[in-house]
C-alpha cells in the first residue's frame, strides 16, 4: 500500500507501511508463535487470517481541527493542529464516501471546532460507522447542551446530505479530556441502533457498541471459534465480555444453552433484541448484564467458555476461576500478546492445543490471536 500521506510526513499511524503485506502477515504470526511457545509448545498454528491491506476499516474516529468554517478531519499534530486524513486508504469504500459531506455539513454548519491547546471550541469528534448494507451511524463528540441543540435543528440537513444515515447521535464531552467520548448520548434521530451483518448474524449497534474494525476478519474469527465449539461439542456456553453478542450468536445451536454477560445494559438489549428475532435459530440463547470477572450466574455451569477481553486481559481473579472451573474448553480472543500471555500462564491446567492469527489491522504491528484451551 502506497499512501501520500504517510510519505509526506504528515501521518505516521501506518508503521508498517511500505512493508509487503506477506511479509507484514508472516511476522505477526511468528510472533505470534515465538510469545506463546514457552507456554504451549505443542500448539497447532493454523495458517492466518488474511486481510485485504487496505480499504478494510468499518469506523473512523475523526478528529475534528482546523477553524470554523474550515474544519479538519483526521489527527491533530504534534502541536495540535488538525491534520486532514479524508484521503486515508484504510477506510472501506463506502466509509469513506461519508467523509466529503460531512465535511460540508460541518463547515456549513459553523461550529467551532475544539482546540486542545487553548482549550476552546465546541466540535471534536466526528465518528462514523459503516455497516455491509451501506448504511452509517454518526456521532457529534461536543462540549455543550447548545451544540447538541444546533445539531437538532440541522438534522434534516445532514440526513438530506448523507441520506445513508440511519442512526445520529451527539455525545457530550465538556471536560479537557484525552478521550474519545463522554458518558451522556444523546439521540438526534428515532433510530438508534445500526443493523451490521458479520458473518452469517446481523448484529445490532447502538452508538456506544463495540465492534470489530475489520468486518471480513471478524466474520472469520466467529467462524473459528463456532469450528472449535462444535469439535467440543459443549451443553453449556458462556460468553465473557459479550458486547452485543458477537460469539455468543454465532455459537449458538441446537441443544446448546449459551448465556452472553456483559457490562453495558445498552449491548444486553441490543443482543437480546437478535436473539428475540429468531427463536428457532437463537431460542436457547440469553443475555445477562453482570461483569465478567463475577462469574455467578445460577444454573448449569458452562463447559466451553468465551474470553474476547480488552487489551488489559481477563486478569487474575478471572484467570484463577477458569482454571478451578469445570469447563473443558476455553476460547480466549485477545487483541495483545502480553496480556494473553500473562493470562495463559495463570491458567496451566487449561491447555493450548489450537491458534490462529487474525490480521484485523494491516499496515500496522496490532494483531488478533485466538487460541483454543483445553483441559489437561
Amino acid at each position: 500500500m502506497q499512501c501520500d500521506l504517510y510519505d509526506a510526513g504528515r501521518c505516521r499511524s501506518c508503521t508498517l507501511m511500505g512493508h509487503p503485506y506477506r511479509s507484514q502477515l508472516a511476522d505477526k504470526a511468528a510472533r505470534a508463535a515465538a510469545a506463546l511457545a514457552p507456554l504451549a509448545p505443542e500448539v497447532r498454528w493454523l495458517d492466518p487470517q488474511r486481510s485485504a491491506p487496505s480499504q478494510y476499516r468499518n469506523k473512523a474516529k475523526l478528529v475534528v481541527g482546523g477553524r470554523a468554517g474550515r474544519p479538519t478531519f483526521g489527527i491533530l499534530d504534534e502541536r495540535g493542529r488538525g491534520v486532514d486524513l479524508r484521503r486515508c486508504g484504510l477506510y472501506e469504500p463506502g466509509l469513506a464516501a461519508t467523509f466529503d459531506p460531512l465535511h460540508r455539513f460541518v463547515a456549513d454548519l459553523g461550529v467551532e471546532p475544539y482546540d486542545v491547546p487553548g482549550r476552546r471550541g465546541e466540535l471534536k469528534h466526528v465518528i462514523v460507522t459503516h455497516s455491509p448494507a451501506g448504511e452509517h451511524l454518526v456521532r457529534f463528540v461536543v462540549r455543550s447542551p447548545g451544540s447538541v441543540d444546533l445539531l437538532r435543528s440541522e438534522l434534516p440537513a445532514l440526513l438530506a446530505a448523507l441520506p445513508s444515515a440511519r442512526v445520529v447521535t451527539a455525545n457530550l464531552l465538556p471536560e479537557h479530556k484525552a478521550v474519545l467520548e463522554g458518558d451522556v448520548e444523546v439521540p438526534l434521530t428515532s433510530q438508534t441502533r445500526l443493523p451490521v451483518r458479520v458473518g452469517d448474524v446481523t448484529l445490532q449497534l447502538g452508538p456506544r457498541s463495540f465492534l470489530q474494525t475489520n468486518t471480513p476478519v471478524a466474520s472469520a474469527l466467529y467462524r473459528q471459534a463456532r469450528a472449535w465449539a462444535d469439535g467440543a461439542s459443549p451443553s453449556t456456553v458462556w460468553d465473557l465480555y459479550c458486547g452485543v453478542g458477537g460469539f455468543a450468536l454465532h455459537l449458538a445451536a441446537p441443544g446448546r444453552r449459551v448465556v452472553g454477560i456483559e457490562t453495558s445494559s445498552d449491548a444486553v438489549d441490543a443482543a437480546r433484541a437478535v436473539a428475540a428475532s429468531d427463536e428457532t435459530r437463537f431460542g436457547a440463547t440469553e443475555f445477562v448484564v453482570g461483569d465478567a470477572t463475577a462469574h455467578t450466574l445460577p444454573g448449569a455451569r458452562p463447559d466451553l467458555v468465551v474470553v474476547n477481553p480488552p487489551r488489559r486481559g481477563i486478569g487474575p481473579d478471572l484467570a484463577a476461576w477458569l482454571e478451578q472451573s469445570p469447563a473443558s474448553h476455553v476460547v480466549y480472543s485477545s487483541c495483545h500478546l502480553p496480556s494473553l500471555v500473562r493470562d495463559l500462564a495463570a491458567m496451566p491446567s487449561l491447555r493450548a492445543t489450537q491458534a490462529r492469527v487474525f490480521d484485523m489491522f494491516p499496515q500496522t504491528t496490532h494483531l488478533e490471536t485466538a487460541v483454543l484451551l483445553e483441559r489437561r
